[in-house]
């Protein structure tokens, strides 16, 4: 397990990755979010109002965190593909003074994380909340997403595994 703390808004919260293939609570998961590969390439989609990302979001009612990824990755990147989960980011929100019972996140929460090996590349149209899409080497990540830290590392290289 590996432990930072990032700033979200005026605080710093506590974030563990955690390896493992279970699920924790479904009422405890906040998001759910993954790698896709093409080859050795990894997908990063350029998210409307937050830049170069990669897939994920919020469960719908009904889903199961596999469906939302697979989802999200359509909805996203416009790829299909085979999922393996690969973990989860323990969001941990007992340091942050601003946390309260009327927060719309759990105390502690849950962001699942999966690895997508791409089936399908569809073509790129744009219509949901990414306005394109792009391949790079895994190492390069941190070059393109803003909120990198030690943990995406870590996840991503557990993704090439």
């Amino acid at each position: 397990m590996t432990t930072t703390y990032v700033n979200w808004g005026p605080s710093k919260v506590k974030l563990t990755w955690e390896k493992n293939n279970l699920l924790p609570p479904y009422h405890l998961i906040t998001s759910v979010h993954g790698f896709c590969f093409q080859g050795n390439q990894l997908l990063l989609v350029d998210v409307n109002h937050r830049g170069w990302d990669f897939p994920g979001g919020h469960i719908e009612p009904d889903e199961s965190p596999e469906d939302c990824f697979k989802r999200e990755a359509l909805e996203e990147g416009y790829v299909e593909g085979e999922c393996q989960l690969l973990g989860h980011i323990i969001v941990d929100h007992r340091e942050y003074p601003l946390w309260s019972e009327s927060s719309p996140y759990p105390k502690i929460g849950y962001q699942l994380f999966y690895k997508m090996t791409i089936t399908n590349l569809l073509p790129f149209e744009g219509k949901y909340e990414s306005a394109q899409r792009m391949f790079v080497n895994p190492n390069d990540m941190a070059s393109y997403y803003h909120k990198w830290n030690i943990l995406y590392k870590e996840i991503v290289d557990c993704a090439m595994q």
